[in-house]
């Protein structure tokens, strides 16, 4: 008979290898995820107002020959990770009837409320979900995992591709709008008291989505989206918005306040500087102000998107060149260095925090 001690290290190997295995199979969970997406099983149930059967889902999936049980085992899994519902009627000849949840409703393509299906999409497509396979080489060599998977830097593919373009481009202009719903609710007055006829330039804005949609509240200010060349070409026109091509490297355009979204965390803190010196070359000499929507990191905090974070900063080692995500200290230290010697952080309900700086 085994001793208290053996029966307790027993069963803490067992739940060891329980971890590892649940881990190297957790890629199995963006998989399905991705394939829901794809399927529209989201939107689909959702179109009928109502909790829906397997055979519903399968005849609606605009294919003529559906693998009824390969939905049915896919939706197992997704049952089981809270992304949908099933429950069986009160009858034993009927079917289980599978339903939304606050999961399931950021996967909609449909719908006109800001969801996350896009960056589903982008983001467990095999061109970037290939250079999370180097990261072996990228401690062993350093260098930028995307670069080690496709031969160029990700915003040189992108300009090279229109397919891949587009649907990055996608994919960052929905996670966008998510974060942008959430800064418009906790920032409001932040926008709100600017003068009439202020200047917000969007540096790095992708196709103008997040600037559109703050000039779209707050139509007293003025809004120029900035990006490369080949983004702005496919961006739609805005009302109160301009779009201006350009190199953040080199120079951005004029403007009273400088907004940057998920742009600084792409780049090492030497560019991240360059950025920010041209950021403050562009403001007025008085009263001019950076908004960053970024990350901030809390390595060993307990909130909602705390270990997101830390996979947000792994995500920088695979896609971005030579990037990170920041805790406190790190945003400090960069911002001073930058000629930003007051900040404060604000709290917004999604996963980075804006971060108010000042050059004076």
């Amino acid at each position: 008979m085994m001793k208290q001690e053996e029966l307790v290290e027993e069963e803490g190997k067992l739940q060891g290898q329980a971890e590892i295995w649940k881990i190297m199979f957790s890629f199995a969970e963006s998989m399905v995820l991705k394939c829901a997406v794809e399927l529209r099983i989201a939107d689909i149930i959702n179109s009928h107002g109502h909790p829906i059967t397997l055979s519903e889902i399968a005849t609606s999936i605009g294919s003529p020959s559906p693998d009824i049980n390969c939905l049915a085992r896919v939706m197992r899994l997704l049952v089981r990770k809270r992304i949908f519902t099933s429950s069986k009627p009160n009858s034993d000849d009927k079917e289980a009837v599978y339903g939304l949840t606050n999961s399931s409703k950021w996967l909609l393509r449909d719908s006109t409320e800001p969801t996350l299906a896009a960056m589903v999409l982008a983001e467990d497509h095999p061109w970037l979900m290939a250079p999370w396979h180097y990261f072996t080489k990228c401690i062993q060599e350093g260098g930028t995992a995307f670069a080690k998977a496709h031969g160029c830097h990700i915003w040189d593919f992108a300009a090279a591709n229109p397919e891949f373009n587009s649907l990055f481009n996608e994919g960052l202009a929905c996670t966008s709008m998510v974060v942008v719903k959430a800064m418009l609710s906790a920032y409001r007055e932040g926008f709100a008291v600017m003068e009439s006829g202020t200047v917000v330039v969007d540096v790095g804005g992708g196709i103008g989505m997040a600037v559109a949609e703050i000039v779209k509240t707050h139509p007293h200010i003025q809004g120029i989206n900035f990006d490369l060349p080949h983004v702005v070409d496919t961006a739609p026109q805005y009302p109160g918005v301009s779009h201006v091509g350009g190199d953040m490297f080199a120079s951005v355009p004029k403007a009273d306040v400088l907004f940057l979204k998920w742009v600084l965390h792409d780049w090492s803190d030497e560019n991240c500087i360059i950025i920010l010196k041209n950021c403050r070359k562009a403001m007025p000499e008085k009263g001019g102000k950076i908004i960053i929507v970024e990350v901030v990191l809390e390595p060993e905090g307990e909130g909602l998107f705390a270990e997101t974070g830390l996979v947000f900063d792994l995500l920088m080692v695979a896609h971005a060149t030579g990037g990170k995500e920041r805790t406190k200290i790190e945003w400090k230290k960069l911002l001073e260095e930058a000629g930003f010697p007051h900040h404060k952080i604000i709290q917004i309900p999604a996963l980075p925090s804006i971060i108010e700086a000042y050059p004076e």
